[in-house]
């Protein structure tokens, strides 16, 4: 979907000019790698001061050899990077829309009771003269539909809770001035990204930004502003982290 080419944002070309979750999520984890960079350089300015914590050294010896020289600050935040990305905006891609889809249970069945027909049988009849009919008649009874998709409801909701991506439950989370700094240039950041998102789904040449049932994409909105508590199937909000 993408290829190295250093001429375009990120050093990334894709493949696809109107693909949403790439153009979007790119951004999301520039902004991600940034907030780590700056803030874990702050307090491990040197390979040295990474060598002497021994804390970070047993983690990080679980994971791979270390190896030598500066790649040690690279590594480390690449790692916590790649942490952060798939603990929050990568689960929220592929968890918040579920509902508007599986929601309706013809759309992704659970489980099918009945084998495809063999040609020449009178299954096989029903299912060529009446499609529809023979395809409700495999699927999930109304009981265990009703367990499905309640439960694809609650995953696909938002606690009232919730704190996004951005946003902290505490000011009083450091003391140090710098990181402070750091992480509300990174809110501003994500907030930036919420207001282009809106922008571009309102362009009508980017058809994948609606689809054809007109629901705008906003899978990986941060919602970094947003700090009414709502919560709900709102479609949008990238939580500070997994909450299951």
């Amino acid at each position: 979907m993408a290829v190295p080419d250093s001429r375009y944002p990120y050093g990334l070309k894709l493949m696809i000019n109107d693909y949403p979750y790439a153009i979007v999520g790119l951004e999301i984890w520039a902004a991600i790698e940034t907030w780590v960079t700056e803030y874990y350089s702050f307090y491990y300015p040197s390979d040295e001061t990474v060598k002497n914590d021994t804390e970070i050294q047993s983690w990080w010896s679980e994971k791979r050899t270390m190896v030598a020289g500066d790649e040690h600050i690279i590594h480390l935040t690449q790692a916590y990077t790649i942490i952060i990305w798939i603990a929050s905006a990568f689960h929220v891609a592929v968890n918040f829309r579920q509902y508007l889809y599986i929601g309706y249970l013809p759309n992704r069945p659970t489980v099918s009771h009945r084998f495809m027909p063999e040609p020449g049988t009178k299954e096989y009849d029903k299912l060529e003269n009446n499609p529809d009919l023979a395809f409700l008649k495999t699927i999930t009874a109304q009981f265990q539909t009703l367990l499905g998709v309640s439960l694809i409801e609650v995953l696909s909701m938002h606690a009232t809770d919730e704190i996004y991506l951005g946003q902290r439950d505490a000011a009083e989370w450091t003391i140090d001035d710098e990181p402070l700094a750091t992480f509300e240039r990174f809110g501003k950041k994500l907030v930036e990204i919420d207001s282009r998102i809106m922008e571009t789904n309102n362009d009508i040449k980017l058809k994948n930004r609606v689809g054809s049932m007109k629901v705008p994409y906003t899978l990986l909105y941060p919602n970094t502003s947003d700090y009414s508590r709502e919560g709900g199937l709102t479609g949008k909000g990238i939580p500070n982290s997994i909450s299951i």
